[in-house]
């Protein structure tokens, strides 16, 4: 592939963009003209799990592929990296605000607010601040059902009826508590800085997006209307055709038969139509849809008689492997409509992934049970400071450590440090053979005002974690054998993700090696809209960059 010089868009702020246009660009590389705002449309897909290694293994082995095609049709940046915490929540918020977790207040989709008061208070007068902040399947009306609780029949024919206001999916009863308006916090309204949504509805542009969980209401923004046509058909429900509790997670054709709905949606939306297919109402201008089937491929250790993960470090199993051959199909399938409908010339495809997972090198995995670990935390807490209680009042252990503690002196999270770097024990490996570990399985811990530091706010904010551990690479911190990896921590595997833009205004053959970040997903989708970047908050904040091309 050859190399060009070009740049995307001017950095914004006082800058703007150069001449007005959405583009600055060389003149031997010559850009095609771009239609009128209305009439451009960019796609945005994650492949939840994706490295960019997966990527151009999977291109290098089928060159003739749609992954191929996006890849060599467009500009592939190869050393894109996602948030730290690498979870769901803040890469998705990240790739739609232009923000990282301590400008977005998105550390995970579950974690503590030290001002907000527990879910179902009535009374808020007197109440005690500090509650858990979950937004995950946990706030479905009925987490069982794939509608959440819309009551929906004849399902799986009719899952792409379910609403498209997630709000009316979510059980306010669970909710944390403004101690201000005493009226729950519902996911849009948590989030800290608006939305590409929500700024191109306020320029008259059709919005849309497909994902896994009625709380990603969290995207629609603080306006709480940014998404026109917002579809989460809830992916931990009891999977339709399995045996009861097994949701669309625990086997990888269950996931495959759960993305095609929302590859459906967007197909529907491609063709013009709201997702469920009823109203004609314009194809959006920005839409798209998460993938989940590489991810759950990545992290059962088997399923459908294959095997999963990976063989060598970097070299997909079978499950994988064929999971790279689905997400290609369905991937094809949205291509095909967009040139079936001449929509190819005015429609930008970006593919990226929320977050990796760790570790791709089978040999490396080393599953630690997180549950003595921090019992053992606190027992020595109490035994230090007689009375006091618990020191954690919230955890989150993935492939990372996040803790918020219930005293949030310096003191203790020195305590909390101290206590888990001095910690060994025995884990297990992908065999189940007893695999030994030292420092809790870490190898870097910040506490404290360390923590702050590393997400960019003032120690005491009521949102970030007292304590950030970086795992040791391989680690999972898991009681089970369940999986062979994970997402949420600063590794490599995690972090490095695809990054691709490709179609109608984006040359060809471009690769760019330079270190880039998905949150400049945000500001990129604006400009190729011909939309002012500088109106997301989060890009005025951290100077967030448009993505260049080189």
């Amino acid at each position: 592939m050859t190399r060009r010089t070009l740049r995307l868009a001017a950095l914004l702020g006082s800058t703007g963009l150069i001449g007005g246009a959405f583009f600055a660009q060389a003149a031997a590389s010559p850009l095609k003209a771009s239609p009128a705002h209305d009439q451009r449309h960019v796609l945005l897909i994650s492949v939840d799990g994706l490295h960019q290694t997966d990527l151009e293994w999977y291109v290098a082995q089928h060159p003739k592929s749609t992954l191929a095609q996006l890849v060599h049709g467009g500009a592939e940046y190869t050393h894109a990296s996602t948030t730290n915490p690498s979870d769901s929540f803040p890469g998705m918020v990240a790739q739609v605000t232009g923000g990282g977790p301590g400008t977005t207040g998105v550390y995970y989709d579950d974690t503590w607010n030290d001002k907000l008061l527990p879910a179902g208070t009535t009374n808020c007068k007197g109440a005690k601040p500090g509650v858990e902040i979950d937004f995950t399947e946990d706030l479905d009306k009925n987490q069982a059902s794939i509608d959440a609780g819309q009551g929906l029949k004849n399902l799986p024919g009719s899952i792409l009826q379910m609403t498209g206001a997630p709000q009316k999916l979510l059980n306010p009863a669970k909710l944390p508590v403004d101690p201000q308006t005493c009226k729950p916090v519902y996911p849009h309204s948590y989030l800290q800085t608006n939305t590409i949504f929500e700024v191109a509805k306020k320029a008259g542009l059709r919005t849309a997006w497909s994902d896994k969980h009625a709380a990603y209401d969290i995207l629609n923004g603080p306006s709480g209307t940014g998404i026109d046509d917002l579809f989460t058909p809830e992916i931990n429900s009891d999977a339709l055709g399995y045996a009861a509790g097994d949701d669309w997670t625990k086997d990888n054709k269950a996931t495959e038969q759960y993305d095609t709905y929302k590859v459906q949606a967007v197909l529907n939306e491609i063709d013009g139509y709201n997702h469920q297919r009823t109203d004609r109402v314009g194809t959006p201008a920005i839409f798209g849809m998460n993938f989940q089937a590489v991810s759950t491929a990545e992290k059962l250790p088997s399923s459908d008689g294959l095997q999963g993960g990976y063989v060598s470090k970097n070299v997909p199993g079978p499950l994988l492997a064929k999971n790279l051959d689905f997400v290609d199909a369905q991937l094809g399938r949205l291509t095909a409509e967009l040139r079936e409908r001449h929509l190819d010339r005015s429609t930008t495809i970006i593919l990226s992934a929320k977050h990796g997972q760790s570790p791709s090198d089978p040999k490396a995995l080393n599953r630690i049970d997180d549950g003595p670990l921090l019992d053992g935390l606190n027992a020595a807490w109490a035994k230090a400071h007689p009375g006091a209680g618990a020191l954690v009042a919230h955890a989150v252990d993935d492939d990372a450590v996040l803790l918020w503690l219930n005293d949030h002196s310096q003191a203790a999270a020195d305590f909390a440090k101290n206590y888990l770097l001095a910690q060994s024990g025995t884990g297990t490996d992908i065999d189940k053979a007893a695999k030994p570990f030292t420092h809790s399985g870490l190898t870097k811990v910040y506490a404290g005002a360390e923590a702050a530091q590393f997400f960019g706010v003032k120690k005491g904010d009521a949102r970030v974690p007292d304590v950030f551990g970086v795992a040791q690479y391989g680690v999972v911190y898991t009681g089970g054998t369940g999986k062979v990896a994970e997402h949420g921590g600063g590794h490599a595997d995690d972090l490095n993700v695809p990054l691709v833009i490709s179609g109608a205004n984006v040359p060809d053959q471009v690769i760019d090696n330079a270190p880039v970040q998905t949150k400049q997903i945000a500001p990129t989708i604006l400009a190729l809209l011909g939309l002012d970047p500088a109106d997301l908050t989060a890009v005025h904040k951290e100077g967030t960059q448009v993505l260049p091309v080189r």
